[in-house]
């Protein structure tokens, strides 16, 4: 508006030399006229300026209304230019030349429509009309320009008033502008940026609503706004007018409240009335908002953006979970049972999600292993039928040390995924961390280092072994899901001398203690995640990606135990968890599972049924009965076994694989033959956990088992041990 002050001034000035007589406007501008001098830069050029060679000739014999319209331009600070006379010769000052480009210095002298000759269909209407008399002027005025080589968007605001000349004519077009340009492009660009997030806010999840003005007034409402308050007209209309049924539920008063002050306004579970149905029916919902103020260029509230969810299902089921723990402990007594189930399934989930973390690199090992053992028996029997006897102890032991391999990878996975708890046992941590290292590798992955710190001449703890592997896996899965990018895990025992303020500081008595600590270098914990780490299905992982019973667990297990659990965090620079166990003075049970067993020949005639139905283990086991001396019937499949059985034939041991294929399996085999063998002595062969086979977690008297893989040895004495009882 400044601006067409000063050209609507200029333009009153110039008419008013029309209603002046010729004689009078050379006595009224003779005390002010000056030869042209000054004017910067154009001063100088149009000094310079060859103007003979142009329709307005040498400038001593310019028009005095001329020289004092080039003198105004010239001494202007604002983009000014004049066209004059029959080819309207174009004349500019300094301000004016960034808006010619590289059209400047050529422009100067030039006719108006050459120099804009890309123009010429839209300005030259307007040139004519100002020559014929008639100012013109335009506040946003868009048109195409070459003034960087090629045809660009331009915006102006500009008043073009006639010049006369001497005679009162009109003689030339004295033209005062501002180039808009860049205003309109970022107007432009800041609707577009507007329109572009307002289709975002439409896609929100939450509910958005954009308010103008100390009346709330809504500018804009997203579909899940809609669907909050219902299907009514929001736009142009104050919240007061739109939702009316909220009056005297605080919603006014807090909007108010954030207009006027500027602050920010968060709530959660905010219950709320709305009338959202047709029939007029009130409905109660909760609500967690925030009511964010916005501010305009003069960092004056203009309007309030607000933005929140409707936790109206939350909020009931948060109250329904109150009222359950308010009747908690009247129903401790009849629940019990079903936590105790509840409890063994859990800690099961727990450790078939360890398990699910083997799969891929177990499955790698046993196929190595496998290739290993069929490699070796292959070459063995390649050597055998040609009569080379040499260096076959070489085959042999591959294939043994390969498959006491794959028996340590099966059993370590059985020992996980068993449900019954374990006795605690007198335990050495270290040994326990070496059978479980190449586990734990597997488990965490190639990119992630393990390193493993035993102390020397750790003590003895008492602990479930179990439950403690358990422990230490998930412990490292934590510490692995902490690295996502690579890291390292460190495993360390150490034996701690704990006195009172330091069993002070970790809830223990002071004494002597077993400490097993896993470090990572991951992202860290804040002291908030720390306070609640232990707290059931507490978790902060994804969604789907954890249980939040792990660090439970593993509390539990420690405080049973009679130990501690700490933690110690830092953000960015790691995390490390401690597991305080009592020590435990006395001897620990040491059994090499690949130590060799002698086989004992102790046999007298006694008749064995063998009863499998894998071939090459069922030759297995009746050639070594056979060279112990034992008579040995075999059976493939539960019911030709139980027909020997319910026969008159002797027979003093059955052996039976638990899990036989034709709907009969061992088990049952087992108790049919009870009921005319009473005093049946019975040996279970299984590749599964013993609790798939023991019954209410016992056998029965005269009944022992034997898992797979077994060594021959160890079978033949077992089965001689149990016929001489």
């Amino acid at each position: 508006m400044a601006f067409f002050s000063r050209c609507t001034g200029i333009a009153v000035f110039l008419l008013r030399l029309e209603d002046i007589a010729v004689k009078d406007q050379y006595t009224l501008l003779q005390g002010s006229l000056r030869s042209l001098e000054g004017g910067g830069e154009m001063g100088a050029r149009i000094r310079a300026f060859n103007w003979e060679a142009t329709p307005l000739g040498p400038p001593e014999k310019w028009p005095q209304a001329l020289k004092t319209l080039v003198n105004l331009l010239l001494a202007s600070k604002q983009p000014m230019f004049l066209a004059w006379g029959r080819e309207r010769t174009w004349l500019y000052n300094d301000a004016f030349t960034p808006i010619l480009g590289h059209k400047h210095p050529s422009a100067v002298g030039q006719p108006s429509m050459e120099v804009w000759a890309e123009a010429r269909d839209t300005l030259k209407p307007m040139f004519d009309r100002v020559f014929a008399g008639e100012p013109v002027s335009i506040e946003d005025f868009s048109l195409g320009l070459d003034r960087q080589g090629r045809i660009e968007e331009a915006h102006f605001e500009f008043a073009y008033t006639p010049a006369r000349g001497d005679d009162g004519s009109v003689q030339g077009l004295f033209g005062a502008c501002i180039e808009t340009t860049a205003r309109v492009m970022a107007e432009r660009r800041q609707a577009e940026d507007t329109e572009r997030q307002r289709r975002q806010f439409q896609c929100a999840p939450g509910f958005i609503a954009i308010l103008k003005g100390p009346e709330h007034v809504f500018d804009f409402v997203n579909e899940a706004y809609v669907h909050l308050v219902g299907d009514r007209d929001f736009i142009g209309k104050s919240v007061r007018a739109a939702i009316p049924e909220i009056e005297g539920q605080g919603f006014f008063e807090l909007l108010d409240r954030v207009y006027s002050t500027g602050q920010r306004y968060v709530a959660q579970q905010t219950p709320i009335t709305l009338t959202r149905a047709a029939d007029g029916a009130s409905e109660d919902r909760y609500l967690d908002f925030v009511y964010e103020p916005i501010f305009d260029e003069a960092n004056q509230v203009s309007g309030i953006f607000v933005e929140g969810f409707d936790v109206t299902e939350t909020h009931l089921a948060q109250e329904k979970l109150r009222e359950l723990n308010e009747t908690l402990e009247q129903r401790v007594e009849e629940r019990t049972r079903e936590l105790k189930r509840a409890e063994e399934a859990l800690i099961q989930a727990q450790k078939m999600e360890a398990i699910g973390q083997l799969t891929g690199g177990i499955a790698h090992d046993f196929n190595n292993l496998l290739t290993g053992i069929s490699g070796s028996l292959e070459l063995l029997e390649r050597r055998l039928a040609e009569g080379r006897l040499g260096g076959v102890e070489r085959y042999i032991a591959s294939a043994q040390n390969s498959a006491r391999r794959a028996a340590a990878l099966t059993q370590r996975l059985l020992a996980f995924s068993r449900r019954q708890a374990l006795d605690p046992k007198p335990t050495n941590i270290n040994r326990l961390i070496g059978g479980m290292e190449d586990l734990i590798r597997r488990t965490v992955g190639p990119g992630i280092e393990v390193q493993v710190v035993g102390a020397g001449g750790l003590w003895t703890t008492r602990v479930d072994p179990s439950q403690l592997e358990s422990a230490l896996l998930n412990l490292c899965i934590n510490a692995r899901d902490a690295m996502p990018e690579g890291g390292r895990i460190t495993i360390e025992t150490a034996n701690k001398w704990l006195d009172e303020r330091a069993a002070r500081e970790r809830e223990l008595s002071p004494g002597q203690y077993v400490s097993l600590c896993v470090t990572d270098v991951g992202t860290g914990m804040t002291p908030d995640v720390i306070s609640h780490a232990f707290d059931p299905f507490f978790t902060t992982k994804p969604l789907g990606q954890g249980t939040g019973l792990g660090l439970s667990m593993i509390h539990g297990f420690v405080r049973q135990s009679g130990g501690q659990v700490r933690i110690y965090s830092e953000l960015g620079k790691g995390t490390t968890m401690c597991l305080y166990f009592p020590r435990f003075i006395g001897p620990v049970d040491e059994i090499d599972k690949n130590d060799v067993v002698q086989v004992t020949d102790t046999a007298d005639g006694e008749v064995v049924l063998v009863i499998d139905d894998e071939p090459a283990i069922r030759m297995l086991m009746v050639d070594v009965l056979k060279e112990a001396g034992y008579i040995v019937m075999e059976a493939g499949d539960g019911a030709a076994g139980l027909k020997i059985l319910q026969s008159d034939a002797r027979i003093d041991l059955l052996i039976t694989d638990v899990g036989l294929p034709g709907g009969l399996n061992g088990r049952q085999v087992a108790e049919a033959a009870r009921t005319t063998r009473p005093d049946l002595k019975v040996l279970f062969i299984t590749g599964f956990a013993e609790n798939a086979v023991i019954a209410h977690g016992h056998l029965d008297s005269g009944m022992h088992l034997i898992a797979k893989p077994f060594v021959m040895a160890a079978f033949a004495n077992k089965v001689a041990k149990m016929i001489e009882v």
